[in-house]
């Protein structure tokens, strides 16, 4: 066997390693647990899309994370509550559908589930695939395992990969847009655009929020076509002039690339919504969007001289009323929705504190405690690292404008990655929707990938052979065994990183590092989808069945059903039956996201009413 084939096949070894293992370790943990709060309302949904080509539950999410999710649910036998009130009458009753098609049809609500999060586990192995293509082509082959790794077996990723919701498709969806679009930049051509096209409209499916990828890419294009019509040796007119020019040739690329991508979202859109009532889409969408845009709890008249964010809705109601358009009327809804709960905020606990106004700083405290120390001691060494590369070229000989273009020019994909990250994360910063560090996902692995590529240029050592045989000798050796020595310090973190994670598993979405005190005391800083989604009611029935419990009380949060998996044996409590000992049940099982909500301090200006306390 040849040498570059031995050197082949070791590298694509090492990457099949860290995808099947990744893909085992969710497989295990989706084994071991029911049904988080979300799956709830997303597996019917994505199930009465596939099988009844119907679009009406859970439009505030896009379609193809659930339609992936549902896909292997087609091969069985399944009762959907087609009857119910829940589809046929309500507005998006998609927690009254859920509840009665996993536990309440006779379907086999275990089998469901696990069948319903194979679609996701296998989208979290792409991501991780794609994030070695991309490191690949920026740092070379033996370098690209490293953020790989990093995202393959990190905890916040292996926890939210294997459930069904969109947090996952949000990352694979946003990187792989970015990612297709630098590509684009950096070399035009009509399969790149297309390539980007559809990439954008992929991440429009996956994820709502990724309309942020507008501003992202009109900025891009600004600075691109900056850099590139003032790097002519010409005069300040000519310059101008070559802006415009470029700069009108970039925004028809641009539009070109929307065109793909919503018109993908228009034929996805399309057969979900052939069985959905056109009478029904239009009273439902009339009923979501009755408070969006409201002023002064009124709703303000929309016209041409003052057109207002309720003319949004107004056009959306309309659009569902035509046969053509109603399909993207579906589309816009969800949009529309996410913007409305966006500046709602979300009753959360988050450092001995309940609220529902948010925490600018919560994103930030949250990825400081969630992520693993040895990634964070990674990233903020690659910190530091451009820190110093930035502080000595700022004192070189070099203007600071030659120095942003040369970068801009050699480092298009990094600054496309750097811009989304300040992007995104000032845009959750400010929202008062606190979620969790599934929220800030997409930013992760891109994280992971820029600072691998700064620390490999740390471990890169200069040799200056101009001292005569030995001396050269010499530095060549002391050369090398600094950088061998500094490799061995990375592969030192990230073999920490990976044995960490292994540890962590299967509980993987309520791990926190050490510096949070480890996952036990985690629930202290903060709860949610951080902590305890409902995932751990198949353990609390094992649980039961091991201390011989005939009755408890049981306080739930998830998407379980406390009755499918306890039975008589539960007693449905909360905090307004008081002790359940009065009533002669000495267990109670309170998840943490009540207990928190319910005994935490609150905010200045957010009110608890004293029945939903606990003493």
């Amino acid at each position: 066997m040849r040498i570059p084939n031995v050197f082949t096949f070791i590298k694509y070894g090492i990457l099949a390693i860290i995808l099947v293992s990744s893909f085992a370790l969710m497989l295990n943990a989706s084994q071991q647990e029911s049904a988080i709060m979300d799956e709830l309302a997303h597996v019917p949904a994505g199930y009465g899309y596939v099988h009844e080509l119907d679009a009406r539950l859970n439009p505030e999410h896009p379609p193809l994370i659930k339609i992936v999710s549902a896909l292997p649910l087609l091969f069985q036998d399944l009762a959907f509550p087609t009857d119910s009130p829940a589809w046929k009458d309500e507005v998006n009753g998609q927690w009254v559908a859920g509840t009665q098609f996993f536990y309440e049809s006779g379907n086999d609500a275990d089998r469901l589930i696990q069948w319903a999060r194979l679609g996701p586990i296998v989208l979290t192995v792409l991501l991780s695939l794609l994030i070695f293509v991309w490191s690949q082509s920026l740092m070379g082959s033996w370098w690209a395992p490293i953020p790989t790794a990093l995202t393959a077996y990190s905890p916040s990723i292996l926890a939210h990969g294997h459930y069904v919701t969109t947090d996952i498709g949000a990352s694979l969806g946003f990187i792989l847009a970015i990612f297709f679009f630098s590509r684009f930049m950096m070399h035009n051509s009509r399969k790149n655009l297309v390539y980007a096209g559809l990439a954008y409209g992929i991440a429009q499916l996956l994820k709502f929020s990724a309309i942020l990828l507008i501003p992202l890419f009109l900025f891009l294009i600004a600075v691109f076509v900056f850099v590139k019509a003032f790097n002519h040796r010409v005069s300040l007119f000519g310059k101008l002039k070559h802006f415009v020019q470029y700069g009108f040739r970039y925004l028809a690329y641009l539009a070109g690339i929307f065109a793909i991508g919503y018109f993908l979202v228009y034929l996805v859109y399309i057969p979900i919504t052939l069985n959905y009532p056109m009478e029904k889409q239009t009273t439902d969408t009339t009923a979501i969007l009755t408070s969006f845009g409201m002023q002064d709890n009124a709703i303000p008249p929309c016209t041409l001289a003052q057109p207002k964010a309720r003319c949004l809705a107004d056009l959306d109601i309309a659009m569902t009323t035509n046969s053509i358009t109603r399909p993207f009327a579906q589309y816009m809804l969800g949009v529309l929705m996410v913007i409305q709960r966006a500046t709602g905020g979300n009753t959360g606990y988050f450092m001995n504190e309940v609220s529902a106004a948010g925490w600018w700083y919560y994103f930030p405290v949250v990825f400081f405690y969630k992520e693993p120390l040895p990634s964070l001691i990674l990233l903020g060494f690659a910190l530091l690292l451009g820190i110093g590369s930035f502080l000595k070229n700022f004192r070189g000989p070099a203007s600071l404008k030659d120095r942003f273009f040369t970068y801009v020019n050699l480092n298009f994909a990094e600054f496309s990655m750097l811009s989304f990250i300040v992007l995104y994360w000032a845009y959750s910063m400010k929202s008062p929707l606190n979620i969790g560090i599934r929220h800030v996902l997409p930013t992760i692995p891109l994280m992971y990938i820029i600072a691998a590529g700064r620390i490999k240029r740390w471990t890169r050592q200069d040799f200056d052979f101009t001292q005569g045989l030995f001396r050269n000798l010499m530095t060549a050796i002391v050369g090398m065994v600094k950088s061998s020595f500094k490799t061995a310090a990375v592969i030192f973190f990230v073999v920490w990183y990976i044995a960490e994670s292994l540890l962590t598993g299967p509980y993987f979405i309520s791990y926190f590092n050490t510096l949070a005190g480890g996952t036990p005391n985690g629930y202290r800083i903060v709860t949610d989808s951080n902590y305890d989604w409902g995932q751990d009611l198949k353990r609390l029935a094992q649980f039961t069945e091991e201390h011989n419990i005939d009755k408890i009380a049981v306080n739930y949060f998830g998407g379980g059903s406390v009755h499918y998996y306890l039975g008589d044996k539960a007693v449905d409590w909360n905090s307004t039956m008081g002790d359940p000992k009065q009533e002669g049940i000495e267990w109670l099982a309170i998840s943490i996201n009540n207990l928190q909500n319910a005994i935490a301090p609150t905010a200045p200006g957010f009110y608890r009413k004293p029945e939903d306390e606990y003493p």
